[in-house]
């Protein structure tokens, strides 16, 4: 099952910075909009699997 993740992004001075709207304390940060993308989806799954292993 896919969840969808809105995200609020801006561009930084360097990087493309985001973070979750529904855990606004997920914040990453990308080189291209599609890096951003992926690291927020990591962070994400990190932060629902931490200590459910």
């Amino acid at each position: 099952m896919k969840t969808k993740l809105k995200m609020v992004y801006w561009k930084g001075e360097k990087f493309w910075v985001g973070k979750l709207v529904d855990h606004p304390e997920i914040m990453t940060q990308g080189e291209t909009i599609e890096e951003l993308e992926e690291n927020i989806a990591d962070a994400y799954r990190l932060m629902i699997s931490d200590g459910k292993s």
